[in-house]
């Protein structure tokens, strides 16, 4: 007996041993000063369904976002039922998607579950670290993907609606550094914006949306940051993903979340969530620069492209089955999601 248990406790601690030590993958690299703490272990379920697509017509492409590797997450095992694909690599942002064809669907639902196996660990960045000066000339142009506008995005401080906005958030920022700044953003979003769902419009990650309405989800309250920052020279990312309930060990997951990322010289990426701020106001502090075992990341940026394959319009974000007939995007596409804590 006292054998059998020092050999459970012998593969417990190489298990532990092995989560802590898998390195980040293809995204862009998290920074030494960030740490890690608490971890949790996931089971995911993804389901992909593509109805109503005529028998003859075709090829029918479809694609489903991948969960990430990175700092805070390992990808243990995926598994893929009820059709083949492979794996497609975006080199912009470091995403991996999979994509599947069918070339000639019969007239039935045509469908794929995918399994995720995913340890999450909590971030924490060390903001006594900070230095103060603006992005250095490498910086700049290392991040530069995370400075320029996308379709929803915009960005410059002379664009008429953005630029009242900005000028509110320089007149809270008691410094033009770029973390006195980026503090001021975090705050001026939550005191000003409210996350609400109702009537139309909201939900697009619009920046005009946010500016003039006030309201909306995750989407509108980051968008709305990622435009002021990036106005300010401040690089900030987008990221998308499933939110896991701390609260219950297992069930479904009824749709998505996002949250960002902004660079500081000195401190590296830092994640910060203003919509569950706004939600929480008691983790207002913890979601600047802290973020819970709460959620799993699969992609990055938005105005994506699905690799050669992808003849539609780029997409505005990335979490749910995105499907083509004959070149021409599929809307009737069904999903669900659901989990499992280990």
């Amino acid at each position: 007996m006292l054998h059998r248990a020092a050999l459970l406790l012998l593969a417990l601690t190489a298990c532990q041993t092995q989560i802590n030590t898998v390195s980040s993958g293809n995204t862009v690299a998290e920074t030494p000063a960030e740490r890690t703490s608490t971890s949790r272990r996931l089971l995911l379920a993804y389901t992909a369904t593509v109805e109503d697509v005529p028998a003859g017509s075709g090829p029918v492409h479809l694609w489903i976002p991948l969960p990430q590797e990175t700092e805070n997450q390992v990808v243990h095992h995926m598994s893929f039922e009820g059709l083949t694909g492979r794996e497609v690599a975006d080199a912009v942002h470091g995403n991996r998607y999979w994509h599947a064809v069918v070339e000639a669907p019969e007239g039935e639902a045509i469908s794929v579950t995918a399994r995720f196996d995913v340890t999450r660990r909590s971030a924490y960045v060390d903001l006594d670290n900070v230095e103060e000066r603006p992005l250095n000339d490498g910086e700049m142009a290392e991040y530069s993907r995370y400075l320029t506008a996308t379709a929803r995005v915009p960005v410059g401080a002379d664009d008429p609606v953005l630029a009242p906005v900005l000028a509110d958030v320089r007149a809270l920022a008691s410094a033009a550094q770029p973390h006195v700044v980026a503090r001021a953003i975090y705050d001026h979003v939550i005191d000003t914006m409210t996350y609400k769902k109702t009537g139309t419009g909201w939900g697009n990650g619009d920046t005009y949306w946010a500016c003039n309405e006030r309201y909306g989800n995750c989407t509108d309250f980051h968008s709305l940051f990622l435009s002021l920052a990036r106005t300010e020279g401040i690089p900030a990312r987008f990221e998308m993903g499933l939110p896991i309930p701390l609260d219950r060990v297992a069930g479904d997951i009824g749709g998505y979340h996002c949250w960002l990322r902004f660079w500081l010289p000195g401190a590296g990426w830092v994640p910060i969530d203003a919509s569950e701020a706004d939600k929480h106001p008691e983790r207002r502090e913890q979601l600047y620069g802290q973020q819970p075992v709460d959620r799993v990341l699969f992609t990055v940026g938005r105005d994506l492209r699905l690799g050669p394959d992808h003849k539609g319009d780029p997409l505005n974000y990335f979490i749910y089955p995105y499907a083509e007939v004959d070149g021409v995007a599929w809307q009737q596409v069904d999903h669900s999601f659901s989990y499992r804590t280990l």
